[in-house]
């Protein structure tokens, strides 16, 4: 019997989660079949930032999973709230792509004239990027991958920022201008990695998923959302986090930006991976005492 796989239905989801159902059936020989689930953030025209961000991609997913409709859920990591729900497992983090942000365009940020039109619409993006250019004009934008990089190929705008990760699955990683490198704009929490949730209650299911996670990538993504947990930030906010793992030791860096990127808490520690949420949690509390809590508001 064929395990049913909840996804959204972008081109961009789809992919990824054929991609987990495909190396799935490598590892275990189980056949899947995606269930293609339209969620609020699917539907509605608003920004995610009004629309509350946390949760509008991941609700109706888990719904499904609650209701028996689906067997597992897969998700971009960067949209699930950092609340846990009893009621569902992250069975599995597979290894994470390229955690990076992208300018899809013609040229470099550096070589934008002064005035260029840059789309985004996250206001942590747009926060980092303004410390960078303030120069620029940052239009809030928002629909697939496709729509947003075809207002560069139609002039409307003279740039978009994307996670590298989801242009790399959807094969147009060709068409990235610039990589920012994580001492210029520090990703979300979670960016380019990918959840596997099931119930609590499918200890099976649980033990079937688990061979898809990389513990490495669990780690680092557990240290940058207990950051985002501590600061008790959704996803649409200006935080960003990093952890890299060389083999010994997590090295988290975090920061927040008010959204007119002129000011700005960036911290960094270490620890051991097998102290990832503490190490996040502990880096947090730094940056609330040196007045990240009061930037949070500023966007």
């Amino acid at each position: 019997m064929k395990l049913r796989l909840g996804t959204r239905k972008s081109l961009m989801a789809t992919t990824q989660s054929q991609q987990v159902a495909d190396r799935l059936t490598a590892l275990t020989g189980r056949a899947v079949e995606l269930v293609g689930i339209t969620t609020l953030g699917d539907v509605s025209k608003a920004q995610l930032s009004q629309l509350g961000g946390t949760g509008v991609f991941v609700s109706e997913l888990r719904t499904h999973l609650i209701e028996g409709d689906i067997d597992f859920a897969v998700h971009s990591l960067k949209d699930l709230p950092t609340a846990a729900d009893p009621q569902i497992t992250i069975a599995a983090i597979p290894l994470r792509d390229d955690p990076r942000d992208a300018l899809v365009g013609a040229v470099k940020l550096a070589d934008l004239a002064p005035g260029a039109r840059v789309g985004t619409g996250s206001p942590r993006r747009i926060a980092q990027l303004r410390a960078l250019r303030a120069d620029l004009e940052y239009v809030p934008i928002r629909g697939n991958a496709d729509t947003r990089i075809g207002k560069v190929a139609a002039g409307e705008l003279d740039g978009v920022v994307l996670a590298a990760a989801g242009l790399t699955r959807l094969g147009r990683d060709g068409e990235i201008a610039q990589l920012f490198d994580t001492d210029e704009m520090l990703p979300a929490p979670g960016q380019g990695a990918l959840a596997v949730e099931c119930l609590t209650g499918r200890p099976d299911l649980v033990e079937l998923l688990s061979v898809l996670d990389d513990a490495r990538t669990r780690a680092a993504v557990t240290a940058e959302r207990a950051v985002l947990a501590a600061l008790e930030a959704g996803c649409s906010a200006p935080v960003g986090a990093y952890a890299a793992d060389d083999g010994h030791t997590l090295n988290l860096t975090a920061t927040v930006v008010a959204i007119d990127g002129a000011r700005a808490v960036r911290k960094s520690a270490s620890g051991p991976r097998t102290a990832a949420m503490d190490l996040g949690r502990e880096l947090a509390a730094a940056m609330i005492a040196q007045g990240a809590g009061t930037l949070m508001g500023s966007h």
